[in-house]
């Protein structure tokens, strides 16, 4: 780089830095300066900060998004004081659920940031466990959305058509291995930011830890020793769900790159948003664009994840189920909703529409395209007909395929493994949307002890894992 250029780059960047701190409330310019504090100290000094590497996970979310423009001010603002700044990693985990919409407000926030041609950034997207260059126009991997269709089907059947459960495990599971790749590529970071409070982080732990007692997997009672040890834990964890989940049919998976800096540091700023009014301030809605995505899925709230997918599936549960209408089933979960969904900005109008026939189309339109799963597939997996020796089967033929009836031995049959027709193997195939091994496997295996998605169905009944607290860290980048 030019003397000249490198001249004018700094103009640039101290020009973002005044927009960007035209926008700071009183409050919000406090939270920098003990922010650029905590950096500081964390590295050593300010003699050593320009060697210090920190990691925000970002996820599109109201917080993270916060959490990354008070970085950005703390990185340029540092750069006006010394000759060197803080070098930032932003990474997303690219999950099933992620919309366009998300994609693109994202990219958005970067280049008002001014991000992308700063080489003290780097923008990474993890998909399918492979780390790359962030791309807002990158489509998703079809392997990953092969695997997150399996997986969402497998856990909704073995947990007898748990909501939450489908919707969320498969991408919680996948937390661990996204932490150890971001935190160990290309020479690892230093430290994890995030915006995130210890009763939130505490409330994941005990979804990961709930989803793995009830896959069967022992739980250490000590905690791990680093930040690494918890995320390398939590990958434990997964793997041994997905173990659980698939037996023989299990097939392991290329583990995440060890290495990076054995002792990562943890810099919370949680405390510092507290006097911060998020939603709606001019720094999101203004100077970073940001719009809040009404289909995208919000990590921060397992009961109410994607609320829209939820009411959908309460509505096809109520229908199949109680002997109820779509509408009713629908409707009661988007009232239990509702003030979630106003926090999160969901226009009124779409809430409205929720528990209608058009909602009912565009909510199967939205399965479809995010997750490759059919109505009628999401239906078959509500009422979950083939585990445990196909004891709900007969029951599910009558209720949703009444002229599949005369076929129930032959059905049997086809799920033991024995020859049977071909037409009826390929029925099960295309109603269940799974192949006829996993199908077999299914038969023969009980539901879950304890479906996960229950055991945080708000946040009065999660219970807390307290050797945790002190190992304060970013799960979600929400």
């Amino acid at each position: 780089m030019s003397a000249i250029h490198e001249q004018a780059m700094t103009y640039v960047y101290q020009q973002v830095l005044q927009r960007l701190i035209g926008h700071f409330s009183r409050a919000e310019r406090t939270a920098l300066q003990l922010l650029i504090q905590r950096i500081v100290v964390a590295a050593g000094g300010m003699e050593q900060v320009g060697d210090y590497k920190v990691l925000v996970a970002h996820g599109g979310g109201e917080v993270s998004s916060y959490t990354l423009a008070l970085l950005r001010a703390a990185q340029l603002t540092i750069a006006g004081r010394a000759p060197r700044t803080f070098h930032l990693r932003v990474a997303t985990l690219r999950h099933a659920g992620m919309t366009q919409d998300t994609l693109d407000t994202l990219h958005r926030g970067y280049g008002r940031l001014f991000f992308h041609d700063d080489p003290r950034v780097e923008l990474l997207m993890v998909d399918h466990g492979e780390v790359l260059p962030f791309n807002h126009l990158r489509p998703a991997s079809a392997p990953g959305r092969e695997t997150s269709q399996r997986n969402r089907l497998m856990v909704g059947h073995l947990t007898s058509g748990d909501i939450r459960a489908t919707l969320c495990n498969d991408t919680y599971l996948a937390l661990g291995d996204f932490y150890q790749r971001v935190t160990s590529w290309n020479g690892g970071v230093h430290a994890v930011v995030s915006g995130d409070s210890v009763r939130k982080q505490s409330q994941f732990l005990a979804w990961l830890k709930k989803s793995a007692q009830g896959a069967g997997l022992t739980i250490p009672r000590s905690p791990p020793a680093s930040l690494n040890g918890l995320y390398a834990r939590m990958d434990e964890w997964s793997q041994g769900y997905y173990r659980e989940l698939y037996g023989e049919h299990y097939v392991e998976r290329e583990d995440a790159a060890k290495g990076g800096h054995r002792h990562l540091a943890y810099i919370g700023i949680a405390d510092l948003l507290e006097d911060i009014a998020q939603p709606g301030s001019t720094l999101l809605t203004e100077f970073m664009a940001y719009v809040v995505d009404p289909l995208g899925f919000h990590f921060s709230n397992p009961t109410y994840a994607n609320p829209l997918l939820m009411a959908h599936l309460r509505g096809l549960q109520a229908e199949c189920l109680r002997d109820l209408d779509y509408e009713a089933g629908a409707e009661g979960f988007v009232i239990q909703a509702a003030n979630a969904m106003r926090q999160r900005q969901i226009p009124e109008e779409l809430l409205a529409q929720a528990a209608t026939r058009e909602g009912r189309l565009m909510s199967s339109a939205y399965a479809l395209q995010f997750f490759g799963v059919e109505e009628g597939q999401l239906i078959c997996l509500l009422c979950s007909p083939f585990i445990h020796h196909g004891e709900r089967l007969e029951g599910y033929l009558r209720q949703c395929h009444p002229g599949m009836l005369v076929a129930l031995p032959e059905l049997h049959k086809v799920l033991q493994g024995k020859p049977a027709a071909d037409m009826l193997q390929q029925w099960v195939i295309d109603t269940s949307g799974l192949p006829l091994n996993l199908l077999q496997h299914l038969y023969r295996k009980r539901p879950l002890p304890l479906a996960a998605g229950r055991s945080t169905s708000s946040p009065r009944q999660a219970h807390p894992t307290p050797a945790y607290d002190a190992q304060a860290f970013q799960l979600s980048g929400r």
